[in-house]
């Protein structure tokens, strides 16, 4: 077949056979004759057979015509079933979203935002999936999911990558105050006993690849002599006097541990950075942009970091 057939040329032949005429089927659609003559005409080209005989009253069907008559009406009928089907998703009163967070997310927000979605939207199913910022990203990628919130820098390929929606200091914490009474150097923190958590992606978790940059640029190695997989198991193993560790000062005071444990910043100072990601010219569903809307609401509202629990004032240590 030369030609594509069309909805609206399929449209416009069930329109005409229903009401006789190209002139009565104009008037139910509210357009010109002409325009739906020409309709027609494209259709049997595509076709390759007339499919009306044209007498001076009314449109009779060809034997063509009639043969593609009930195809003509099975397939508006699917198309306009298909646009149906969307609906609950685009009125948000079914549907699902599939979304994903940085691993650590469930301690700072999941039970608050799902809380707030599901009473504004019962019936969408929500996934929620808390995973390292890696494999959010390529998830999301993939289309496994539809959008996520994660720490950066991530490998950006085939997404966007939207603009900074919360920030956190990582912090040095330990149970020994002595250990943080002054900033810490990349340089102390490669020599100190550390656990670090995120042992699965290790240096490409992206605060870890914060930590391993800087001590590259400082020429030292950031070799942990323990790593696990939860940054709540370093924060535990920390408490027990067993290592110290490198965490994000939000999740620490979230987790309480900033109610035992000491700490003081890095110097520099590092930040864990947080967006959202999407597949790239792709339009999140109605459901999906209200629920990134909550979280950054959820974010918004975590409380504000403690000041450090050490007697002695921080200070910063002049540059060797």
């Amino acid at each position: 077949m030369a030609a594509e057939i069309t909805l609206t040329q399929l449209r416009y032949f069930l329109s005409a056979v229903e009401h006789g005429s190209l002139s009565a089927a104009a008037e139910a659609h509210y357009i010109a004759q002409p325009s739906v003559s020409e309709q027609i005409r494209r259709l049997e080209r595509a076709v390759g057979v007339p499919l009306f005989v044209r007498t001076n009253r009314r449109l009779v069907l060809t034997d063509a015509g009639r043969t593609l008559l009930p195809y003509a009406e099975r397939t508006i009928r699917a198309a306009e079933e298909a646009a149906a089907s969307v609906d609950p998703v685009r009125t948000l009163t079914g549907g699902t979203v599939a979304f994903g967070t940085f691993s650590s997310a469930h301690h700072l927000l999941h039970t608050e935002l799902v809380t707030r979605f599901h009473s504004l939207y019962p019936k969408v199913r929500l996934r929620l999936v808390g995973m390292n910022s890696v494999q959010v990203a390529e998830s999301v990628r993939t289309g496994d999911l539809e959008a996520g919130l994660v720490a950066l820098p991530v490998d950006d390929r085939a997404l966007d990558v939207g603009p900074v929606v919360w920030s956190t200091e990582a912090v040095y914490l330990s149970a020994d105050a002595a250990r943080t009474r002054t900033t810490m150097t990349i340089q102390d923190v490669a020599d100190a006993h550390l656990v670090l958590p995120e042992v699965r992606w290790g240096d490409m978790d992206p605060t870890r690849r914060q930590l391993v940059t800087l001590a590259q640029n400082r020429g030292v190695p950031l070799r942990p002599v323990l790593e696990v997989e939860s940054p709540a198991v370093a924060l535990e193993l920390a408490q027990r006097g067993v290592a110290d560790t490198v965490i994000s000062l939000a999740l620490a005071q979230t987790l309480g541990a900033t109610r035992i444990l000491h700490w003081t910043s890095l110097d520099p100072p590092v930040h864990e950075t947080f967006a959202f990601v999407t597949r790239r010219d792709a339009t999140p569903s109605p459901a999906t942009t209200i629920l990134m809307n909550l979280a950054r609401r959820v974010l918004a509202e975590l409380p504000q970091p403690p000041p450090p629990t050490s007697s002695a004032v921080r200070r910063r240590r002049p540059p060797p």
